[in-house]
């Protein structure tokens, strides 16, 4: 491998590990700074060393007989309930003035309540038919969905392709879309603040789609669309009902593919749920 294959290939990987984000104007050398920090002391820190009174080397000796103090707790960040009801209110102000997609893509590009648009580098708002019968919902954008503007073409967005093809579906026959359309940085998980400040527009989202099924892909659009503290590994496989549209929509929450990835053992249970989707999907025409 030549040196400059070798420089992309570690830049790519870099990428897809979330270290995406400039921290300086210029690169460091943290193995120089080390090494500067454990050099041989100076003669004029030796000197300094020999003429510490007795007292500090006693003092060392009590200190390191001493138990070790334990270390105080990090603070923790309280959320700011007022801040998130007007990013609320201001996202539904924008999402019920929204009579069609179009319109409502444009009212999220003009929502300054959730500090991920800022970092990310596209809207992505969604993907597929909008005509379609089915509508998944997964968590938030990826690198990969950040830098095309579209949901789920990633790693694990071509595994959920390929679990829908496995039931006759693509994305001419499905729509697909996220809770949160603004990438977080590194891939970390969105935080309960940014996920109820989005609420609105998905909401919109999907009363705009109208679908007959609901796929809720993974634990975070599941547990916040159907408002239930209960995790993904005890709701999959189990019919739901979500009502936030004004009428009830059946619902099927499903493993994230990302999920998948970590756990292949778990894609039989996959399979049973989308063959369970398949089903209604086909009773309902």
């Amino acid at each position: 491998m030549t040196a400059v294959a070798q420089d992309t290939a570690a830049l790519k990987w870099l990428i897809e590990a979330g270290a995406d984000e400039a921290v300086g104007d210029a690169p460091r050398n943290a193995f120089e700074e080390s090494a500067k920090q454990t050099a041989k002391p100076s003669a004029d820190a030796s000197e300094k060393a020999k003429s510490q009174p007795a007292a500090a080397t006693q003092k060392s000796r009590d200190d390191a007989a001493a138990p070790a103090k334990t270390p105080p707790r990090a603070a923790t960040v309280p959320l700011d309930l007022e801040s998130v009801e007007a990013a609320q209110a201001s996202a539904k102000s924008l999402a019920d003035g929204a009579a069609t997609l179009a319109e409502l893509a444009a009212a999220m590009q003009a929502f300054e309540g959730c500090a991920l648009k800022h970092t990310a580098a596209n809207l992505v708002f969604g993907d597929g038919n909008p005509d379609a019968d089915i509508m998944f919902i997964g968590e938030a954008p990826g690198a990969d969905e950040d830098r095309e503007g579209k949901p789920f073409v990633g790693v694990s967005g071509k595994l959920l392709d390929r679990m829908i093809a496995a039931i006759g579906l693509d994305r001419t026959s499905a729509y697909i879309t996220n809770i949160l359309p603004w990438r977080p940085p590194g891939n970390r998980k969105p935080s309960p603040a940014e996920v109820a400040s989005c609420l609105p527009f998905i909401a919109r989202h999907i009363t705009l789609v109208s679908p007959k099924i609901l796929v809720l892909v993974g634990g975070t659009s599941t547990s916040n669309l159907l408002e239930t503290s209960q995790g993904i590994t005890r709701l999959r496989g189990r019919w739901k009902t979500y009502t936030g549209s004004g009428e009830d929509i059946p619902v099927m929450p499903i493993y994230h593919p990302a999920y998948l990835l970590r756990q292949p053992g778990l894609k039989r249970e996959a399979w049973r749920d989308l063959l369970d989707i398949k089903e209604r999907l086909t009773s309902a025409d």
